[in-house]
């Protein structure tokens, strides 16, 4: 059979049904073995960082396997961005990228280029991927196939790719005589590579039993384990408040009474203060990153006993220092767990902790209701109410991201996508195609700001063509609203290349084909999202809201979780905390 066949054949075992690409001759052979099947379709976009960032949201919402294709040189490297989205977040996903014929290929040569758009994306793209590989014999197809799903899939997830020749995938093979990955040396020894730590759970336990003030902070590992039933389960024995980090804010329901919002430098300040006045927090799945931390780690929790469990051996003990560290599969983790207090836990009281939490919500809500202008943050608690459980929405970058990240309230089935390692301006238009293929119920939502949905604005054609019921929503402040909320607070107001051009975001829905909606004041907010959330097809809505429209609360330099700006006044402060305060640090100008 014909290797591109072969190809298509494998990933369709693999439960793959979408390919994501951009056409190019580098690719060809692979496309046309598509072309008479019912059983994969190709999603053509128009830009193959859309391609990749689809890809990324389809591995997310299906929980396996994601597969974007490219042609060579330009096609290739128009992917990196999305290759290092998942590198960064953890996605597995399968790049597949066309190369020029061997025989046209330079290898070690010192010259430059021989074939047209030979580019050697191997070399360019090992630093964002777990593995790739340029596929010289036909032989040898089956065997690395095999291995770049394996480990895309295995421990931490993450990208892999595989470049292949024109004339691979023009030349004929005989499957029978493929070699196995899963019969070789190299995969027993990978698979005695891949060890867990042993744990014993009575340290954690006892924990657990003696704290007042007890945190389970769920990262972005949680979902990438498919680990949130055991979760919600450890959550229903224990009682224990939840707090969450950007990447974990869709791994629990946000309508339960144990959700205390979002922490880190963006979080809501009620959440932070939960944190810092905390007295244990089990920690899963987490990198915690600064944008968790703040830029002064050494105060994160620190009057709590931290446990941290990651997939990931580089993470633990890497940016806070814990008390206990395991690298375990979180799943496996959290069923050994629950087993254990299923036997050996009562319900311990906390309901003084909770009473402090409950006063930190009530003193220093995030979403305040305006009459004079939108407000972002109440804006996305009306949003909420228009959702449904089967939605799926997926954020772009920027200040519309933490707005809603801050204030969207998630229902059960719900899901929210962001981009968080990489933080890529762009992403939210092709992940909402990418996740509503991956799951085809309910509506994807895209909430963007004015500049990110310029970047892959192109995509506006691929949902209007695949009749995607994609409703794209544009918190509109006519500037680049994070970079000038840093000139503002670091650059003394100095606007440079921030306050952009102003398009006319409906027209240009309109030549795409979509239904457009304007909201441009308070009183239209629910009159246009209830017209909006009756639209069965494309709809783009416009919202307009103040151009000096800042992020509050937010953490800056130098300073503890805690204290975010606006700041409280000390005493305030002072009387909010049940642990000691840090000493003050100036913030750099």
């Amino acid at each position: 059979m014909k290797l591109s066949d072969y190809v298509i054949d494998f990933l369709v075992q693999q439960n793959i049904k979408h390919i994501f690409e951009m056409t190019g001759g580098g690719i060809t052979h692979l496309l046309d073995s598509t072309y008479s099947r019912d059983d994969i379709d190709c999603v053509s976009i128009h830009h193959e960082q859309a391609g990749a960032f689809a890809a990324e949201a389809y591995a997310r919402i299906n929980g396996k396997l994601g597969v974007a294709m490219a042609t060579s040189g330009p096609g290739a490297l128009n992917l990196l961005t999305g290759i290092g989205s998942c590198y960064f977040d953890s996605v597995p996903c399968l790049f597949i990228t066309g190369q020029v014929n061997t025989y046209e290929y330079k290898y070690d040569k010192k010259v430059r280029q021989i074939g047209f758009q030979e580019t050697d994306i191997v070399s360019v793209v090992k630093p964002l991927t777990k593995f790739a590989k340029l596929v010289i014999g036909p032989e040898k197809i089956r065997y690395y196939l095999e291995k770049a799903v394996y480990i895309a899939q295995t421990g931490r997830p993450g990208p892999v790719l595989l470049d292949l020749p024109m004339d691979l995938q023009r030349a004929e093979i005989d499957p029978i005589q493929q070699e196995s990955f899963f019969e070789s040396e190299e995969y027993q020894q990978l698979v005695q590579e891949e060890t867990y730590d042993e744990f014993q759970l009575d340290e954690i336990i006892d924990l657990m039993k003696h704290s007042k003030r007890p945190l389970i902070l769920v990262g972005g590992g949680v979902r990438t384990a498919n680990a949130t039933k055991e979760l919600l389960e450890l959550v229903r024995m224990t009682n224990f408040p939840v707090v969450s980090s950007l990447m974990g804010i869709d791994s629990f329901n946000h309508e339960f009474q144990e959700y205390i919002g979002m922490i880190g430098s963006y979080g809501n300040r009620y959440s932070n203060l939960a944190l810092a006045n905390s007295d244990l927090i089990l920690i899963l799945g987490s990198r915690l990153d600064t944008r968790q931390t703040g830029t002064r780690p050494d105060t994160f929790g620190r009057a709590a006993k931290k446990i941290h469990i990651d997939i990931d051996a580089l993470e633990l003990n890497e940016k806070v220092k814990v008390d206990i560290a395991i690298r375990a599969s979180l799943k496996s983790f959290l069923q050994k767990l629950n087993e254990e207090l299923t036997e050996n836990w009562s319900i311990t009281n906390i309901s003084g902790w909770y009473s402090t939490l409950n006063l930190y919500k009530t003193t220093y809500p995030t979403a305040i209701y305006q009459e004079e202008s939108i407000n972002p943050n109440w804006f996305m608690e009306r949003l909420s109410e228009y959702m449904e459980s089967e939605d799926i929405i997926s954020l772009d970058v920027g200040q519309h991201q933490m707005w809603a990240s801050q204030s969207l309230k998630l229902k059960d089935g719900q899901r929210l996508l962001n981009s968080g390692g990489m933080g890529a301006m762009g992403f939210a238009l092709p992940a909402a195609i990418g996740a509503y293929m991956a799951k085809k119920q309910g509506h994807a939502i895209v909430i963007a700001g004015d500049g990110g949905i310029q970047v892959n604005i192109q995509e506006l054609d691929t949902i209007v063509y695949n009749e995607l019921p994609i409703k794209v929503i544009i918190m509109n402040n006519q500037s680049l609203g994070m970079v000038r909320q840093f000139q503002d607070l670091y650059f003394e107001k100095r606007r440079q290349s921030t306050v952009i051009s102003k398009p006319n975001f409906p027209e240009i829905a309109k030549a795409y084909g979509l239904k457009t909606f304007v909201i441009n004041n308070v009183e239209s907010v629910d009159k246009v999202l209830e017209k909006v959330f009756l639209e069965e097809g494309p709809v783009l809505v416009d919202v307009s809201i103040d151009s000096d429209v800042i992020v509050n609360p937010k953490l800056v330099v130098n300073k503890p979780i805690e204290d975010m700006s606006p700041h409280l006044d000390r005493d305030e402060l002072k009387n909010l905390m049940l642990i000691d305060m840090v000493e003050e640090m100036d913030i750099p100008k």
